[in-house]
């Protein structure tokens, strides 16, 4: 039982899951343009998040962002390091169009930890900022990036997808903001600690229907679209649901951002089999 522990200790630290999560989304963005998955895309994003979410978690930590003293950070960062490179030569395979967007979000997700200016804040530290931030960072890469390999304008159904994408995002972050409410600075201003832990819940839900509604706004709708949706909202709600589990560490990192992995197989249960 501990070496299973071990594993899925350091399959949570090192990231592997929440790559997995957002890949999943990529997944989802791709069965809704009616396009084949591109290996060479999700294998640059399942690897550049792992690069992203390690460099935020532990880099901002460690001396000039390459000198770690904790044995087993030292791990991780051989793993990271090692996933850079996958990622760069998975980006290598890809248009000229993603590198762009690449760099844009890449920029973006930098500032986000390091800061522009040596007596600057990072845009982490930007009072309520976060979690928008992280929001767009994934639309950008589970929508945008599967549209421009794609080759699919950037209209309406596009812009509503990565609306709807953000607000995903949002809520999949607040059971994060909750557990971490007694931890992190007051100069946050996170969500729960503005509004409250009740109040929070109650925003996620109404987010996660307007979520589901806006799916009525697109040009081109499917039913199996709206039914899945609806699924999804109802697997938001219900994780949203009760405080008690959201103090739960297991609970909010394993189960909270499983929730893209269970939208992405319903869709390929439904393409493979119905």
């Amino acid at each position: 039982m501990r070496t299973l522990k071990t594993i899925l200790d350091f399959y949570l630290d090192a990231s592997i899951h929440v790559a997995i999560a957002v890949i999943s989304l990529t997944g989802v963005t791709f069965y809704l343009l009616e396009s084949s998955l591109d290996i060479n895309l999700l294998g640059f994003i399942f690897f550049s998040v792992i690069v992203c979410y390690n460099f935020i978690k532990y880099g901002v930590e460690a001396y000039k962002y390459l000198i770690v003293s904790n044995a087993y950070h030292k791990i991780i960062q051989a793993f990271s390091f090692l996933s850079f490179v996958f990622a760069i030569y998975f980006l290598s395979q890809l248009k000229k169009e993603i590198w762009v967007a690449t760099l844009v979000l890449g920029v973006l997700s930098a500032l986000y930890a390091v800061p522009l200016l040596p007596r600057a804040k990072n845009l982490r530290n930007l009072a309520g900022l976060k979690i928008y931030i992280v929001a767009f960072v994934w639309a950008g890469f589970s929508v945008l990036l599967p549209v421009l390999d794609a080759n699919m304008p950037l209209d309406w159904d596009f812009a509503l997808t990565f609306i709807q994408r953000m607000l995903l995002v949002l809520v999949l972050i607040l059971p994060f903001e909750i557990r971490d409410m007694q931890w992190d600075d007051k100069g946050l201003r996170t969500l729960p600690q503005v509004l409250g832990v009740k109040v929070t819940r109650r925003l996620g839900m109404g987010l996660s229907v307007i979520f589901f509604f806006l799916t009525f706004l697109k040009d081109e709708l499917h039913q199996l679209e709206i039914v899945l949706r609806l699924i999804l909202s109802v697997a938001l709600i219900f994780a949203l649901g009760s405080k008690k589990r959201l103090q739960s560490r297991y609970f909010v990192m394993f189960w909270v951002e499983a929730i893209p992995v269970f939208w992405f197989c319903l869709f390929w249960c439904v393409e493979s089999y119905f």
